[in-house]
């Protein structure tokens, strides 16, 4: 399952990894599942996050299936199902310790009996989170006991679940070296295809490539400057009291962006120069030994978290370039 919502559910992105073979694309945004169906992209569309009650009419309309862990909801979801004439498939996530979303293992079959009794409502199966919440491992105790999790449940209800979803690119290390992925069928890769990496350390995964998305903004000034701000020192923006290295003097370069736009500390120049800080909408530099000067382009390699900033950002112009 390829997760869309770092790049904003972008349907020239979602077209390439659908026709790359990827048949499900899940996103934690509805305007987003929504986009992508409007561009008629044909793939079966998932939310990755349990509905608001506000928005489950929205959820029975754009997405195929939802991530679930709340009764109330799933009822809710049941009605609005029948209303629409539709089956609304769900997998229920169950908490295996990073302390996100899920349902206790222990209350899952009284939990699951009372799903089998909503009409409209099709259980196909269960999935667990890690390492985003509470940073903890996918190894391989935490798959085995999800691996089991999913046996109990198909032989107690006599059911055969299409999906057992492991978890998200934090599984790939452990998908690598495990001679038995069990039960497990379904991983949620964002990340992973996205920026080429695991999400544990972030190693770089072999054949794929890091740099596919840059981030670039022109120097709005160029000047040489302190390099410590003088006079009395209160909050700054952000509500915080600033520190600052002493430098000596040094080439402060602007950018006009700013927290605003990007995560400015996802951000990694791709020149050797150093990010001194940022306001609402601008970024200072040193420059170092670079001489930039007003009008140039800096670039930088992003992380996800300054990937998923820049491409919600309506202020980010986005600019595609096709290799294949």
């Amino acid at each position: 399952m390829a997760v869309t919502k770092g790049v904003c559910g972008s349907p020239k992105i979602a077209r390439v990894l659908v026709a790359q073979g990827i048949q499900i694309l899940g996103d934690s945004k509805l305007k987003n599942l929504k986009k992508m169906r409007d561009a008629k992209i044909g793939a079966e569309y998932v939310l990755l996050r349990s509905p608001a009650l506000s928005e489950v009419e929205s959820v029975v309309d754009y997405a195929d299936i939802s991530l679930n862990t709340e009764l109330v909801i799933i009822k809710r979801l049941s009605d609005i199902a029948l209303n629409r004439k539709k089956m609304h498939k769900i997998i229920l996530m169950v908490e295996m310790g990073d302390l996100r979303e899920g349902i206790m293992p222990e209350d899952l079959e009284s939990f699951i009996q009372k799903v089998l009794e909503l009409p409209g409502i099709d259980l196909v199966g269960i999935g667990a989170n890690y390492a985003c919440f509470g940073g903890v491992k996918p190894d391989e105790d935490k798959m085995k006991k999800l691996s089991s999790l999913a046996v109990q449940i198909e032989e107690r209800f006599s059911l055969s679940l299409s999906f057992v979803s492991g978890g998200n690119s934090a599984n790939h290390s452990w998908l690598m070296a495990t001679e038995s992925s069990g039960r497990i069928n379904n991983l949620r890769l964002g990340e992973a295809i996205l920026l080429g990496r695991e999400t544990l350390s972030r190693k770089a995964i072999a054949g794929l490539y890091t740099d596919a998305f840059t981030f670039v903004s022109e120097v709005i000034e160029s000047k040489i400057k302190p390099s410590v701000p003088y006079g009395e020192i209160a909050q700054n923006v952000l509500g915080i009291f600033p520190q600052f290295e002493e430098r000596g003097n040094i080439r402060r370069a602007i950018l006009g962006v700013g927290f605003q736009d990007a995560l400015i500390s996802g951000l990694t120049p791709k020149l050797d120069l150093d990010i001194l800080g940022s306001s609402s909408d601008h970024t200072v530099l040193d420059a170092k030994k670079v001489n930039l000067l007003v009008g140039d382009e800096v670039a930088f390699f992003v992380n996800y978290g300054a990937m998923l900033s820049v491409m919600s950002s309506p202020n980010i112009f986005k600019k595609y370039i096709y290799t294949l």
